[in-house]
């Protein structure tokens, strides 16, 4: 069901255990070969994928293209919510729903930077309404539910998910290929953060490689084919049905979640 189509006295009629699924992701740059748009579209046709598994046992908001993405911010055309401007619009879309009646809220996410402070507004709105036990507050990025696909094909460059790379390069190459810009002779950059198992706070511009330069990716865009872009996205969108029905499945009170 999607939200933005409904009227009020729709949205009344549905049943408080419905989901709720809230796609944020960002608009910012994706180096020199991709749009601005990048993690909203893709994230868009992820969930696209995913609807008809669930059909109509989820009520899904508009997307929220808005993100955290200050770290790109020397890059023209980015835009950006700071952390905590971001963390607490979340929150109060949080209370928006819970207000309506609404018990089971994800945020399905599409932008490494939304992570931390999404996460953040979730645990904080949990504290605030500590004396319930029926809500379900959760907040995933949609690759996630894809971990270690180079295992399931090999011809994958990268172990997972960068920037503007190898994996979104092809999936926009399937998605809208007259979007995407020659990637042939881009040269690679290093995706890794190092000092792990440390976070490191950073921007994108420091994570340039050899020569200086800092067109923007991170990771391999050159070996982007669509072959691969059309079996990330079946995978990823296959991994979020599959999360919903647990969503779906949930009892209303458990802390585990059961079959």
């Amino acid at each position: 069901m999607n939200l933005a189509e409904m009227t009020w006295p729709d949205v009344a009629r549905l049943a408080p255990h419905t989901p709720v699924v809230v796609p944020v992701a960002a608009m910012e740059q994706h180096g020199h070969h991709l749009p601005l748009a990048t993690d909203s579209m893709l994230l868009a046709e992820v969930l696209r994928r995913a609807e008809p598994h669930v059909g109509d046992r989820v009520l899904v908001a508009p997307l929220l293209w808005l993100g955290n993405s200050h770290h790109h911010l020397e890059y023209p055309g980015t835009l950006s919510a700071g952390p905590r401007t971001y963390l607490d619009l979340l929150g109060d879309l949080i209370e928006n729903f819970l207000h309506h009646g609404f018990r089971r809220i994800v945020f399905i996410n599409g932008h490494g930077g939304n992570t931390i402070p999404g996460r953040q507004a979730v645990f904080e709105a949990r504290q605030r309404h500590r004396a319930r036990n029926d809500l379900l507050l959760l907040f995933t990025t949609y690759w996630d539910f894809g971990p270690h696909l180079e295992k399931e094909r090999p011809d994958l460059v990268q172990d997972y998910l960068g920037h503007a790379c190898e994996y979104e390069t092809a999936m926009m190459q399937v998605i809208a290929p007259g979007l995407v810009q020659p990637v042939a002779g881009i040269a690679a950059t290093d995706p890794g953060f190092h000092f792990e198992p440390a976070y490191r706070g950073w921007i994108t511009r420091e994570r340039a490689p050899a020569d200086g330069t800092a067109p923007g990716h991170l990771g391999d865009p050159a070996q982007a084919t669509p072959g691969k872009g059309e079996f990330l996205l079946a995978r990823y969108a296959a991994g979020v049905a599959t999360f919903l029905e647990r969503v779906i499945a949930w009892d209303g009170s458990s802390w585990e979640y059961r079959d």
